[in-house]
């Protein structure tokens, strides 16, 4: 058995050939441990500082064990024992000193994806993927995790088969590896033979005697089978309920869209989880050097063929595996061996009970929600979107505003109308007073001249009246006939320059009205949609009261969460919000905005 110290710069800096009390524990899916011990006396002990590697081998197979950090050692002396006790941690330990500061959340990505994100926040990076054997999609979200191994570790934790995290630190970076593990047999302990001892334990928390099976959708909107199992949403075993007392789970599989094969499936899981599932301890020889046979290699992830007279002959997978001192006890092991998960595609009903699918892993999912708008709008009267962001809501991780500036636009059509009547009426009479007398003043004298005949009469009478008696007889009179040409004659006027004054007056008007009658008419109806002919210059764009510094007339994948109103906390308010966008003169406002966030799925209803 040989153990090497390195250095933090992975370079040997001692062989520790008086090592003692070499050992080892590798449990699947978890972080292995191991121990040495050195003489209190050693020099060498000074090389076993903490954060330094030691790398164990055992000789005898040549079995790379591991390699490991140096944690605190501790000192004992007493009247039997000088020595200085080393404990390690596998070198995944490494994945403790990094963080994920602040929200973290990846959606629908591969299984290969999220793996390197969180291995992407490694201080120093001496982790790689290697193999990856599973492609899911699935939502992550961690906030503020100290330590990189918790999260790493969770990625297949929903995954609805076994799998095993292995690792190969005889290259650098080390290499990290997702496997399925097989399925197959690969060894066996048998009583008599490689069996040393065997203790058999009933775990009562195994048992599930009531399952409550959803299927696919979310929350309250998940499939359920109450439909084909006469309302109940459950099914349960009674004897198991009589025995155990009641035990219930809430099973969830999103792949199943069929009630009734959500509930077949249901009650298969039923059927295998009913009972305690027994884990077995086991005491055995490691006979793998002497035999140099694979099947009896007891390794942690594989499957053992257990032979036992009296407990009878069972197959499962061995979930731990310990030697407490590979140097005076090399061929002592100690196996948990724990329940076998049957294959999916032959039951058709093999989900772990750890198996937590994500949306019930990750408490929820992520959603886009767009709020399309158009309206006109002005410096005075803008364009105002409200909507609501509800208390569900676990993150926002967007909220981004789109918009453009068009022209204003009118949609004009006359109406028809009847007769009617319309009547203006004073209040009372008016008075308009000028302030001076006016003045018309001609800029020089003329002449006028008119022509005529008598009456256009060839022969003219022209009576003769006098007051005076005539001596023989009354008055009378007497015709004579002049010839009409002889009348034709000329007048003419001649006017001087003068002028026109108007003296100081006013106009009263009474108090009157005045009645207009209309008769019944129509107007034709003419419809259109009619732009103004300019774009303002530029807008003004406010959310929940706080002013943007924003004035172009369009933008894309603005970012609101700035402004949008805050609780005490930071956070953005749960609740209505506000958008308004003013042009500076009239404008068409189209705009939209598109919200991506995290949301849990509680309350509401079935409907």
């Amino acid at each position: 058995m040989s153990v090497k110290v390195l250095d933090r710069q992975f370079k040997q800096v001692a062989f520790l050939e008086n090592a003692f009390g070499i050992g080892y524990e590798k449990r699947i899916n978890e972080l292995w441990s191991a121990h040495f011990s050195l003489p209190l006396n050693d020099q060498k002990n000074e090389y076993c500082q903490p954060f330094n590697y030691a790398e164990i081998i055992d000789d005898r197979t040549g079995e790379y064990i591991g390699l490991f950090r140096i944690e605190p050692s501790l000192v004992t002396k007493d009247e039997s024992q000088q020595k200085v006790e080393y404990h390690m941690f596998h070198v995944a330990i490494t994945l403790l000193d990094g963080v994920l500061f602040d929200y973290h959340q990846t959606d629908n990505r591969t299984t290969r994806y999220n793996i390197e994100y969180i291995l992407s926040h490694q201080i120093v990076p001496h982790f790689v993927l290697g193999d990856c054997a599973f492609t899911r999609y699935f939502s992550y979200k961690f906030e503020d995790e100290n330590g990189l191994l918790g999260p790493l570790f969770s990625i297949p934790e929903p995954f609805d088969e076994d799998y095993i995290w292995e690792y190969d630190t005889t290259v650098y970076p080390w290499k990290l590896h997702l496997r399925k593990p097989s399925n197959e047999v690969e060894c066996e302990i048998r009583y008599g033979n490689n069996m040393v001892g065997i203790e058999r334990e009933y775990d009562p928390e195994t048992i599930v005697n009531r399952i409550y099976a959803k299927g696919y959708g979310e929350g309250v909107n998940a499939l359920r089978i109450d439909s084909v199992n006469n309302g109940i949403p459950y099914v349960e075993d009674a004897a198991s309920i009589q025995k155990y007392g009641l035990r219930p789970y809430i099973w969830t599989d999103k792949r199943f869209e069929k009630a009734e094969s959500l509930k077949a499936n249901a009650q298969a899981l039923l059927k295998k989880w009913k009972d305690p599932i027994p884990m077995y301890r086991i005491a055995a020889a490691d006979i793998s050097s002497l035999t140099n046979e694979d099947i009896h290699r007891l390794k942690n992830g594989r499957i053992v063929r257990v032979v036992d007279d009296e407990l009878g002959t069972f197959e499962q997978r061995i979930v731990s595996e310990k030697k407490s001192d590979m140097v005076a006890k090399p061929g002592d092991i100690q196996l948990q061996v724990g329940n076998l998960t049957e294959d999916i595609a032959t039951l058709h009903s093999d989900l772990t009970r750890r198996q937590q699918i994500n949306e019930t892993y990750s408490q929820g999912a992520t959603n886009l929600s767009n709020h399309d708008f158009e309206d006109n709008a002005d410096a005075n009267h803008p364009a105002v979107l409200r909507f609501y962001l509800p208390d569900e809501m676990v993150r926002i991780n967007k909220l981004y505003l789109t918009f453009e500036t068009d022209y204003f636009r009118a949609y004009s059509k006359s109406a028809k109308a009847g007769g009617g009547v319309v009547k203006s009426t004073s209040s009372g009479g008016g008075q308009t007073t000028s302030s001076g007398g006016g003045q018309t003043t001609s800029s020089g004298g003329g002449t006028s001249t008119t022509s005529g005949q008598a009456n256009g009469y060839a022969v003219t009478l022209i009576p003769y009246l006098t007051d005076e008696a005539i001596p023989s007889g009354s008055s009378h009179v007497h015709g004579v006939v002049v010839d009409a040409a002889d009348l034709d004659h000329w007048h003419t006027v001649n006017i001087s320059p003068h002028t026109h004054t108007v003296a100081n007056h006013t106009h009263t008007v009474s108090a009157h009205t005045h009645d207009i009658n209309l008769e019944p008419h129509t107007h034709p109806l003419e419809y259109g949609i009619y732009k103004h002919n300019e774009l303002p210059t530029q807008v003004s764009i406010k959310v929940d009261g706080q002013t943007v510094p924003y004035t172009s007339l369009s933008a894309e994948n603005l970012d609101l969460i700035p402004y949008l109103a805050k609780d005490s906390q930071g956070n953005v308010v749960r609740g209505p919000h506000r958008i308004e966008i003013s042009p500076n003169d009239l404008a068409r406002i189209s705009a939209q905005v598109m919200v991506q966030f995290f949301i849990q799925s509680r309350g509401g209803t079935r409907a």
